[in-house]
């Protein structure tokens, strides 16, 4: 049995020789699983915001998320770009408004915050108002 160090030394001189054109065939590792809610979650992103971003389907999100689909090969490879380096799948699918929005054509780490619209009580909304007794009247 090979020692994980010999096994990653291995491996990087199969990339090498891949580089030189000395060896065909390398294969890229493409993960079984993907966590697409964590990823999406990192993001900081709804369901909607984050199929929009990435040209994923809100339906296969939600099924992703919801267990009821595994991503597909080419799917969970680009997850997990996404996942890496988000930035860099931005500027591929959108060079010029990426780099509107970052003001600058040079790399650059994106953070991306999320934002919490107010709950709403359903039908119900209350006042901080009082009637002349001292009572709080809800409206």
């Amino acid at each position: 049995m090979k020692m994980q160090f010999e096994q990653m030394m291995d491996g990087l001189n199969d990339v090498e020789a891949f580089l030189a054109g000395e060896q065909e065939g390398f294969k890229a590792y493409v993960p079984q699983e993907v966590d697409v809610k964590a990823i999406r979650n990192r993001l900081g992103m709804t369901q909607a915001k984050f199929s929009d971003t990435f040209g994923f389907s809100l339906d296969a999100i939600k099924h992703w998320e919801g267990g009821r689909r595994t991503p597909e090969a080419p799917a969970r490879t680009l997850l997990t770009v996404i996942d890496k380096n988000p930035a860099a799948v931005l500027t591929a699918l959108n060079p010029a408004a990426f780099a509107a929005a970052v003001g600058s054509s040079k790399p650059t780490t994106v953070h991306v915050r999320r934002h919490r619209k107010p709950q709403v009580s359903r039908g119900v909304t209350r006042r901080n108002a009082h009637s002349a007794g001292g009572k709080r009247v809800a409206k």
